[in-house]
């Protein structure tokens, strides 16, 4: 039909379909699932580092530098962050790992005592506030997760520990805050001469789970579990070692405690680690997981 409004000639019909006017969306483009995580059910043994992984090393040593922190102004830094005390400690710990490699780690945290002490102008330190830093390791407390997560842990490897710590104090943190876990193997810096991040220390490792369970690390059989980014991950990815991160809040900036800047070593590529969790229970839960996945099979 034809109209003719003010002068001007229209066609009137149909107006068009709203398919018309709005085009339909285009198909969504095909999903691909993400990836399954990596296999853990292929190891034979876990190497763990003891200290910041499997015990409460900051929260024990900072209960530890109580006495000296008390004795400072009530103004300073220390006072009202004691976790800043621990680093600076840790600061000295790690020099004399490199300078005196053979000082066995009682001794390590004696000295390192001593050094923080000297740099806050405090000189009357007891005897026995001395002995007890030195002998701390041995009875700092296990994270709550550790025990439930090591006897789990240990129904599908071999468990070995890997530590920067003496024999003796070792020796009291298996007997005492680490009773009811299973470890097969105990390889210390104290025996080994030399503290991670030494590449001889991993070495020792090797040829330790070698000659007493057969494990091989070069057919992949063995895996690093430890916090430390520093004197664990990064030498770990230097040898070649496949390794788990258990992070406990070290992969958020505010994240307490020491063993390197992640964002820094990662942006540097120096970092190598497959897995990451929070806890060694959350790490349990997932090799847990994956057995019961593949005897599904």
């Amino acid at each position: 039909m034809e109209v003719k409004v003010e002068g001007v000639h229209r066609t009137v019909g149909k107006p068009p379909s709203p398919h018309q006017l709005i085009p339909p969306p285009p198909p969504p483009p095909p999903t691909t699932p993400p990836p399954p995580p990596p296999d853990l059910t292929t190891f034979r043994a876990l190497s763990f580092d003891c200290y910041g992984t499997l015990l409460d090393w900051e929260s024990g040593l900072a209960s530890d530098l109580h006495p000296l922190i008390t004795l400072l102004p009530a103004t300073h830094p220390f006072r009202a962050n004691p976790a800043l005390a621990v680093a600076r400690f840790n600061d000295h710990s790690e020099h004399l790992w490199h300078t005196q490699p053979k000082l066995a780690y009682n001794a390590n945290l004696t000295e390192s005592f001593r050094l923080l002490a000297h740099e806050e102008g405090v000189t009357t330190l007891s005897d026995e506030t001395l002995h007890r830093i030195g002998d701390g390791p041995g009875r700092w407390p296990a994270f709550g997760d550790t025990v439930d997560g090591l006897r789990r842990l240990g129904k599908f490897y071999k468990l070995v520990i890997l530590s920067n710590v003496n024999e003796a104090n070792i020796a009291r943190a298996v007997a005492g805050p680490l009773a009811g876990a299973r470890f097969d193997a105990v390889y210390t810096a104290e025996a080994i001469g030399s503290y991670k991040p030494s590449l001889e220390n991993f070495r020792y490792l090797f040829e330790g789970v070698r000659r007493e369970f057969g494990v091989d690390k070069e057919k992949g059989e063995l895996l690093h579990v430890a916090r430390s980014l520093t004197a664990d991950h990064v030498p770990a990815k230097e040898v070649g070692l496949r390794s788990v991160w258990i992070a406990r809040g070290g992969d958020t900036p505010e994240g307490y405690g020491t063993g390197g800047d992640y964002e820094q070593l990662r942006g540097e590529g120096r970092l190598g680690f497959e897995w990451l969790f929070q806890t060694v229970g959350e790490f349990a839960d997932e090799v847990e997981r994956q057995f019961a996945e593949k005897q599904k099979e």
